[in-house]
């Protein structure tokens, strides 16, 4: 809710600020909604048969622009499965996760191998996890989602009317 105020606030700034003649500052206010990489981080303990889901509900799940994804995953103990995908196309197929982390400790890119792919404007991102063993497996993972196009966000094409100026 906040987001779309702030959104229209931006927009209707540009929308004056275009009628005074000040477009190419227009144009940068219409296309600053995030133009940095977000980070979400995860721990969580999945008992033996249940099933993970960490990017439900994350504010980024389904992201308003076109960006690059790198997830990090380490579990406790071998056994943990992975699915990861983005817009409909698999990342990685359900395969194990890799093992021998320390349940609270955040994986990096020192000490795990990250999955990457490309986020689709408006299309759910998706990392399930699934615990087939017997026993309890923690699992610590961090996703960056890093926005394509030097400015991210909604883009708002502002053309030039012929004629007068």
């Amino acid at each position: 809710m906040l987001r779309a105020l702030w959104c229209l606030l931006v927009l209707y700034v540009a929308k004056g600020l275009w009628r005074l003649r000040f477009r190419s500052t227009a144009v940068q206010l219409a296309v600053m909604v995030i133009s940095t990489p977000v980070t979400f981080v995860w721990s969580q303990a999945i008992l033996t048969g249940a099933t993970f889901n960490p990017l439900q509900d994350w504010q980024y799940e389904t992201p308003d622009f076109d960006g690059m994804i790198e997830i990090f995953s380490k579990a406790t103990a071998v056994g943990l499965l992975e699915t990861i995908s983005s817009a409909g196309d698999t990342l990685k197929q359900e395969s194990p996760v890799q093992a021998g982390g320390v349940a609270g400790t955040t994986p990096s890119r020192l000490n795990t191998e990250p999955v990457v792919g490309r986020a689709q404007k408006f299309q759910k991102i998706r990392c399930f996890y699934r615990n087939p063993t017997g026993g309890t497996i923690t699992v610590d993972g961090q996703i960056i989602l890093t926005p394509l196009g030097g400015g991210g966000g909604a883009r708002r094409s502002f053309s030039r009317k012929k004629g007068r100026r």
